[in-house]
């Protein structure tokens, strides 16, 4: 029987540590530039086999139209049954290119003092105009007390009038 003889721990060279005085500061060239570390993230290749976390069926499911290649569903398919669009009636006609505006009556005009020039932005900041974007159009109902300067997008024939009477002037904005 052979004996056993004790082995000896081997002896570790000991570690090298980055002192401050070896970390010398590098220029960055466009030899050594890099990405930051983690900032880029290796791209999922599907279909490449089992041990590719997306292999054999590429994460499409099994069989079925949706499963093919170079499936794309055309906007509003439900499936084959009948889709939303078609199944609401229409009626009528809507006009692709018509101007909503918002209307202020001159009646809401008399709260302004004599020589006030009226414009939207002013509007807007009173109130009368709820929604920024649309153009504004003066109408005629009521009646007008004070002499206003009004701008604004469009005007109604009989708010025209009232205006003049009433010793104002308007202008359509462009």
């Amino acid at each position: 029987m052979a004996k056993k003889t004790a082995s000896r721990p081997r002896k570790r060279s000991p570690r090298k540590r980055a002192t401050p005085a070896s970390k010398e500061r590098r220029l960055f060239t466009l030899s050594n530039l890099h990405p930051p570390e983690g900032s880029r993230i290796r791209k999922v290749r599907v279909g490449r086999g089992i041990g590719s976390k997306l292999g054999k069926t590429a994460g499409a499911g099994n069989k079925g139209q949706k499963s093919r290649r170079g499936y794309s569903r055309r906007r509003g398919f439900e499936g084959g049954q009948m889709p939303l669009h078609r199944r609401v009636p229409k009626r009528g006609f809507h006009n692709p290119f018509g101007v909503a505006y918002s209307v202020v009556n001159l009646e809401e005009l008399n709260v302004f003092p004599a020589g006030e020039t009226v414009t939207p932005e002013l509007l807007r900041a009173h109130g009368f105009v709820r929604r920024s974007g649309d153009p504004v159009k003066i109408l005629g109902d009521g009646e007008l007390k004070n002499k206003l300067a009004i701008h604004a997008h469009a005007f109604s024939a009989s708010a025209k009038e009232k205006i003049t009477k009433a010793g104002g002037t308007f202008e359509v904005l462009a």
